[in-house]
């Protein structure tokens, strides 16, 4: 039995947390305008989670990913 441990790694990395940092505001505005019945706004809340993932994956080619070239991962 080996005593290292093999972690995939998915969501340590700038950008995971980017993508969803952006996701997580635009859901938060998505909810409190649909609570104030706000369509217009409910569906900008919609285009900015779509726009988190895309800059997700952006970041992610661009190198700051898992195993990206610039991501350097943190001992924990």
């Amino acid at each position: 039995m080996s005593t290292e441990s093999v972690e995939p790694g998915h969501g340590h990395s700038p950008a995971a947390w980017t993508a969803v940092i952006i996701m997580l505001v635009a859901f938060t505005i998505g909810a409190v305008a649909f609570f104030f019945d706000a369509p217009i706004v409910v569906w900008a809340a919609a285009g900015l989670a779509i726009i988190g993932l895309l800059v997700g994956w952006f970041m992610k080619r661009a190198g700051y990913g898992v195993g990206g070239t610039k991501y350097q991962p943190k001992g924990h």
